[in-house]
């Protein structure tokens, strides 16, 4: 069996504003990808509340959370991962470039506020949380099953990452690197961007070999 790809569920953006909306007007999510070749099966960016997502786990693909061997992070972006701790189980990956630049900027955060200790602020907590879940993540290594290989997307993020599918189309999972049909269709990047040279660039790589692009806020798209 060769490699199979389902949107699980399909992302929106709190504000496009391709659609004249000055401010953010419903959650965003992200969109919701699952990979299976062989035995491994991996989930990229679980963005829904954990009990939605295992829903659309089963009403998509047939499975339980248990069953996922690996979840990808495109980037740390909190709306890329609501649901991170319903696949306890499974490996998590994030980018290695993505994940020293999470860390060193937590850490810096925390040396900020003074550090560790007794007696904590709200937001050291949430800091040491945010540094717990970066540190269990892993780098995937270059092809992550004999069809899926890690695409570098830095721009969005300092170390964001996609997916490319080698199979009888190729597939790019974008993440934020194309973050719906309307940047792609107006040649547009994150207009938060980290770095928006690298960003640009990150996109005209994807177009030069992408023939169906799954982005980081919608459906998936059929490059004419």
């Amino acid at each position: 069996m060769g490699c199979t790809v389902d949107i699980i569920s399909i992302g929106t953006l709190s504000r496009n504003v391709f659609w004249n909306e000055p401010a953010s007007v419903r959650p965003a999510h992200a969109t919701t990808t699952l990979i299976r070749e062989g035995t491994q099966t991996i989930i990229v960016d679980p963005s829904l509340p954990a009990e939605l997502l295992a829903h659309r786990l089963d009403e998509r693909a047939g499975i339980k959370p248990q069953q996922i061997d690996g979840v990808f992070l495109t980037n740390f972006r909190p709306v890329h991962r609501r649901s991170l701790e319903l696949f306890d189980q499974a490996a998590w990956m994030l980018a290695g470039e993505e994940r020293e630049a999470v860390i060193d900027h937590l850490e810096s955060a925390l040396q900020d506020l003074g550090g560790t200790g007794p007696g904590n602020p709200a937001p050291v907590v949430e800091i040491e949380q945010e540094l717990a879940l970066v540190r269990r993540t892993v780098a995937p290594p270059e092809r992550l099953t004999p069809t899926v290989h890690l695409f570098p997307t830095p721009g969005a993020t300092i170390g964001a990452a996609g997916l490319l599918v080698a199979g009888l189309k190729t597939v790019v999972i974008a993440g934020d690197a194309i973050l719906s049909r309307d940047h792609f269709d107006n040649g547009r990047v994150f207009e938060r961007s980290a770095d928006p040279a690298k960003a640009r660039e990150s996109f005209a790589d994807i177009l030069e070999v992408a023939e169906i692009i799954i982005p980081g806020h919608d459906n998936l798209m059929v490059v004419s």
